[in-house]
């Protein structure tokens, strides 16, 4: 039985590097990166007090004062991507809200409003009990299918930095294999003091701006925002009349647990996920335009990814670029690998291959084509998203216009 194509319907991103779809395009194709001081928290102990924060960020200019007070910053980012979604699909104008499913890719969740509840009980303080209501991974599913009315499904998953984009996959197989006429998928995170101090514990924390693949890197810069998709069957989005930004065209995933933090040095494991994401695509290695990497700019994830490139496109490597959106957005952690997938989506349709910004020079062990020198223009009708995250849990999706 062939497998139906799956459309993109909706995008919608809020993020340190656009509040919407369009400025967040527009920091895409100029190259505008969104990585600056961190003062949710006190970030004065860590040697990197850096990150993509989304500045100047007022519930009240989204949500009445009592909706937002039920709401952590993870919730409130996937409600305003999600919303811009939706309305971008208007799916829920042509569609029974239980043929509608929600899928998250979760990581700290509600994690700051935890922490200020823990650090006002150390003061003495009650601690009001609301401020845990965010903290479960599931959280963010329920809330959107809450507020808007999406009955179909609610799952959660928890796949570190790869978790959105396994529930990107996830979502388009639910559509796919017909449990669901669409899905709202995606995923939100934001900085919290846990994360800040368990990435600078690990010393993955660049105190520059990262600068993925390039010489002298020290690691990644953190940051935070939502992403969401709205995924359709080709077929049906077309009979209602919907716009398509582009396909979901196949993924795969796997859990090759090398190492809690370190993947599997030879890149073959990398490797084979992203070739085993192309097979499910039906796509050639010859096909593929370019490739938005994982690219955190730590030391050895960027020669592993360069790797695994080498071996899925072989004498052909240095011909399809492998480039990092995370100097423009900061690791977003479990939005990250959506985030990714919808600046994919953008640049394809723009006819352009982002740039990988924060060039410090060239590094031997990254040889490849990184797109260093800027954006560039692209016929690309098809790229890869990798996200390869901790312990092992890697996801590619492939992306056509």
């Amino acid at each position: 039985m062939t497998r139906p194509r799956i459309a993109i319907t909706g995008i919608g991103i809020f993020c340190a590097a656009g509040s919407d779809v369009p400025s967040f395009t527009a920091s895409l194709l100029e190259g505008r990166s969104a990585i600056g001081p961190v003062d949710l928290f006190d970030v004065s102990p860590f040697p990197a007090r850096i990150g993509a924060q989304v500045r100047d960020f007022d519930p009240a200019g989204h949500f009445d004062r009592q909706t937002a007070a039920h709401l952590s910053r993870a919730d409130q980012f996937a409600l305003i991507a999600a919303r811009e979604a939706l309305e971008a699909s208007g799916i829920r104008r042509h569609r029974d809200p239980f043929d509608i499913g929600v899928c998250v890719g979760a990581g700290a969740a509600g994690m700051i409003h935890g922490e200020q509840w823990l650090r006002e009980r150390v003061e003495g303080k009650p601690g009001h009990p609301a401020q845990l209501r965010g903290l479960l991974p599931d959280r963010a599913a329920t809330v959107l299918a809450s507020h808007f009315g999406l009955h179909g499904y609610q799952g959660s998953i928890t796949t570190a930095c790869s978790s959105s984009a396994t529930a990107i996959g996830w979502g388009a197989d639910l559509v796919a294999t017909g449990q669901l006429t669409a899905c709202l998928c995606g995923g939100t995170d934001t900085l919290s003091l846990l994360t800040f101090t368990g990435f600078n514990s690990l010393r993955v924390v660049d105190p520059a701006p990262c600068s993925p693949f390039s010489l002298g890197r020290q690691g990644i810069s953190l940051g935070e925002g939502a992403a969401f998709l709205v995924l359709e069957r080709e077929d049906e989005a077309r009979s209602r009349g919907a716009r398509i930004f582009g396909f979901i065209r196949g993924y795969a995933l796997a859990g090759e647990a090398y190492h809690m933090t370190a993947p599997e040095p030879s890149g073959s494991e990398a490797a084979r996920v992203m070739g085993a994401a192309l097979a499910a695509a039906g796509v050639s290695p010859e096909e593929v335009g370019w490739v938005n990497a994982h690219g955190t700019g730590t030391p050895l994830n960027d020669v592993v990814e360069s790797k695994a490139m080498r071996q899925v496109f072989g004498e052909r490597v240095r011909q399809v670029p492998l480039v990092s959106t995370k100097a423009m957005t900061g690791h977003c952690l479990g939005a990250a690998g959506a985030i990714e997938i919808a600046a994919t989506a953008i640049a394809l349709g723009a006819g352009t291959i982002p740039r990988t910004l924060n060039f410090r020079g060239a590094d031997p062990e990254c040889d490849l084509d990184y797109c260093h020198d800027g954006p560039r223009p692209s016929t690309a009708a098809v790229a890869l998203s990798n996200s390869f995250a901790f312990g092992g849990n890697i996801t590619c999706v492939v992306v056509s216009r």
